[in-house]
């Protein structure tokens, strides 16, 4: 049902009065979303909250007799019914009720996919919202036809989706660029919800979005038990010293610009855990936006980046590069960065960003990067352009 305008300019005044009634530090989406205490599911009795290590975007809520709420910030809040229990009464009307089992989801968010495969839950998906998947599990599922495609998340077939039985869609934030689909997909008794992954600024916290699916899907050992192991694979570099490699991690897109990460994302994060320094310390930074990523001319990326010891192109979303040939045909100007002469340029592969549960791994692969032991080695998701 769409909103009228008195309903927008109310929503937006309650939305700057509850704004200022919070302590907010930095924008942190955990004390925004807990602040207040657990909220009310109906008639449910609270019994706790699960413990977070390095999300901030989301929170769950456990109640008696096996139910949870998972509460994202800015976003959705979703009750899971345990499989043969009734949905309690007076639940709030915003609230997206589940009941387990799942087994007919819409899956639009691909970064998402290499949760479901890492708890062993590639059946509960039917529908997928790309043709392209790069993680083993998932391409095997889609070339054996285990997955209907069922359109782009802007341009989803909503016919086949009503027919086909979906009980839940789950969008990436593309999908607020064209909030008339998700509308959409409500009115026409589609549960739709929007995650917020991607706005997670630490990379472990990415990876500890896996405890969101293992909750919906009845998975939690699982999701705990891949997150565990991903945080100790961190933790072993904890106590090593910086490299003072200066990294810088970009493509080029069509229109000749620099699209890099923001100082604050969750790249140079990843590269500062790994014992680099991320070559741009200040860029994004007065950008309110919750982009990660940023455009920049070639000449700005050229007068910062010109003498970083190390280059990671991003081949997850530009067109695949192979030799430095590849990578100076797109700007020759490059053939003068410190990076490129000396050949340490390397190139991520298109599988990088839907391995969401893989962060801790691909830090590791980083490190060997760093401290040269990379070299005349096979990695998994990084490869050495020739």
């Amino acid at each position: 049902m769409r909103r009228t305008t008195v309903t927008r300019v109310l929503s937006a005044l309650l939305l700057l009065a509850a704004v200022m009634s919070m302590t907010v530090l930095g924008g942190c989406g955990k004390k925004a979303a807990n602040a207040g205490g657990p909220p009310a599911a109906g008639s449910l009795k609270y019994l706790g909250t699960v413990p977070l290590e390095y999300a901030d975007q989301f929170a769950i809520y456990k109640y008696e007799g096996g139910y949870s709420l998972i509460e994202m910030v800015n976003s959705d809040r979703i009750l899971v019914v345990p499989e043969g229990k009734e949905v309690p009464v007076g639940l709030d009307s915003d609230i997206v009720v589940v009941q387990q089992p799942l087994s007919h989801i819409y899956l639009a968010a691909t970064s998402a996919m290499a949760f479901f495969e890492a708890i062993d839950e590639l059946d509960s998906i039917t529908f997928v919202g790309s043709q392209h998947w790069y993680t083993e599990g998932a391409r095997s599922a889609y070339e054996a036809g285990k997955f209907d495609y069922a359109g782009k998340y802007n341009t989803p077939d909503y016919e086949k989706l009503v027919g086909g039985g979906c009980q839940l869609a789950i969008e990436s934030t593309m999908i607020l660029h064209n909030p008339e689909v998700k509308e959409m997909l409500i009115d026409l008794g589609i549960k739709t919800v929007v995650e917020r992954s991607s706005y997670e600024s630490h990379p472990l916290g990415r990876t500890e979005w896996v405890k969101v699916y293992g909750t919906l899907l009845g998975k939690e050992e699982e999701a705990n038990a891949v997150f565990k192991r991903e945080v100790e694979k961190i933790r072993a570099l904890e106590s090593l010293e910086s490299t003072g490699k200066t990294v810088a991690f970009f493509y080029i897109n069509t229109s000749g610009n620099v699209v890099t990460y923001k100082t604050n994302g969750y790249v140079p994060a990843m590269i500062r855990i790994a014992g680099g320094e991320y070559v741009f310390t200040d860029l994004g930074l007065d950008d309110d936006s919750k982009l990660s990523t940023i455009n920049i001319d070639m000449e700005r990326f050229y007068d910062t980046a010109k003498d970083a010891d190390v280059f990671i192109y991003n081949c997850s979303i530009a067109s695949q590069l192979y030799t430095l040939d590849d990578l100076l045909s797109l700007n020759p100007v490059l053939e003068d960065c410190k990076a490129v002469r000396e050949g340490n340029v390397w190139c991520t592969t298109h599988s990088m960003f839907q391995q969401t549960d893989k962060m801790g791994t691909i830090i590791q692969e980083m490190n060997a990067i760093l401290t040269g032991q990379a070299d005349g080695q096979k990695l998994t998701y990084l490869f050495k352009l020739q």
